[in-house]
């Protein structure tokens, strides 16, 4: 085990970092999401592993973990993006409509292959195998879009984040109907979603009234540790607290909004300012790395074997066709024929790989091989960065296009100018030939 030594480790762990950020500049050239680099680093650590180690140590703990405190970053840094304005409150409902009918339909049919073409599947247990496979990265859709215009990267930004909002609301809600106890029907979990927001209103502005008036240098981890306490106590609650992430992290960024008239008074704005500019840096440097290991330690636990299976081919084959048909439905009646590159950008990844593990064993199918889950996300992500390549030289050739038609545009000008110059310069010059002494005489 001298291999797995503390300062190995650690050069192990610096490195993998290294390369995290290789990654990520090599993603914003070739559109190739950093997460399937991520996670081809870590199969190939652990074939490396498997030369020295008889036995590889479970890292599912860990994996559960990270991708709790993962979560939490991405959509603490994807609130911390959302501008609300009175002229987004369309884009922001629409997007929530898309992701929220996405989620629900996408989940129906996958649950209903699954129920077809996985031995002793039940129903029930279906609806909770389908609902990781239905919700959208945002781990990776944020990070990818950038290149994208504005309002087609706002829109992924929202999608996403409520994807993973109400995908996870949605799970929970279904592993409380295995348990006739702790289920408490559509009036209680409404119930469960309204104490949740007020909770986090309360929360969000305690928060902030504390913490601009704290002097200390050292703040901002102090921050996220009473962030993730709060997710932590409202999942012993049983309430959705991903929401509460979310609640704070748009007061923060809009702080003007929701601090309207006299109740400004209450408020530091440097002092505020400082807080967004310092949280915004430290959650995506948090995010960076947290979703880094993540996905390095899930490329570790991945059996290769199960993708050579044709029953998790043909299963993975008609989930993903699915996914796509239902998009195509949904974005045609919201948002038309340019559906493009937003069609085919609907990867899955983070929390895909979270819920999957949070399966109760009640509901747990022996006959559901992990490869379903490994073939799905690596489909969708090489689909996304097909469509995202394909966008990127349709932008180079349209602006391509737009330089020829300018240049073009300029030479004729030039020309027209150039011959009226000559016209002009002729008739001086006959002007100054018929007004020549000389010629007068």
């Amino acid at each position: 085990m001298e291999i797995l030594s503390s300062y190995n480790l650690i050069i192990g762990a610096s490195l993998i970092v290294v390369l995290s950020f290789f990654f990520n500049g090599i993603s914003k050239k070739t559109n190739i999401p950093a997460v399937l680099m991520l996670i081809v680093l870590g199969i190939l650590i652990k074939i490396g592993l498997e030369f020295f180690i008889p036995e590889i140590p479970d890292f599912k703990g860990s994996l559960e973990i990270l991708g709790t405190v993962g979560l939490i970053m991405i959509v603490l840094e994807a609130a911390l993006e959302l501008e609300l304005k009175r002229e987004k409150l369309w884009p922001i409902l629409k997007s929530m409509a898309i992701a929220l009918i996405g989620l629900v339909g996408s989940a129906y049919v996958a649950a209903l292959i699954l129920y077809q073409f996985i031995p002793n599947m039940t129903m029930q247990s279906a609806w909770l195998y389908a609902t990781p496979l239905s919700i959208l990265s945002s781990a990776i859709i944020i990070p990818s879009v950038g290149g994208l215009s504005e309002a087609k990267k706002e829109f992924h930004i929202y999608e996403s984040t409520f994807s993973d909002i109400m995908g996870i609301m949605m799970f929970y809600f279904l592993t409380g109907k295995l348990n006739p106890a702790e289920d408490t029907g559509v009036v209680g979990f409404s119930i469960n979603f309204a104490v949740t927001i007020v909770i986090a209103l309360v929360a969000s502005y305690a928060i902030i009234l504390v913490f601009q008036r704290i002097k200390s240098q050292a703040k901002l981890f102090l921050l996220i540790s009473v962030l993730l306490l709060l997710y932590a106590i409202g999942k012993k609650m049983h309430l959705s607290s991903l929401i509460i992430i979310l609640v704070f992290g748009l007061i923060v960024k809009n702080v003007n909004l929701f601090f309207p008239g006299k109740t400004k008074i209450f408020l530091e704005k440097e002092r505020m300012q400082q807080i967004y500019h310092e949280l915004h840096i430290v959650t995506l440097e948090t995010a960076f790395v947290v979703r880094t290991f993540f996905f390095v330690i899930f490329g570790i636990t991945i059996v290769l074997s199960s993708l050579l299976s044709i029953n998790v081919a043909i299963v993975s084959l008609l989930i993903i066709a699915s996914i796509y048909a239902i998009r195509f439905l949904i974005l045609i009646v919201f948002v038309g024929k340019d559906m493009l590159p937003q069609l085919f950008i609907a990867p899955r990844g983070l929390i895909t790989v979270l819920l999957f593990y949070a399966i109760p064993m009640e509901a747990q199918i022996e006959g559901f091989e992990s490869g379903i889950l490994l073939f799905v996300i690596i489909a969708t992500s090489l689909v996304m960065t097909w469509a995202m390549i394909r966008d990127k030289r349709k932008m180079g050739t349209m602006l391509d296009e737009i330089d020829e038609e300018i240049t073009e545009r300029n030479l004729a000008e030039d020309a027209i100018r150039e011959s009226e110059d000559e016209e002009l310069l002729e008739t001086n010059n006959e002007i100054s030939e018929q007004t020549d002494p000389e010629n007068l005489h």
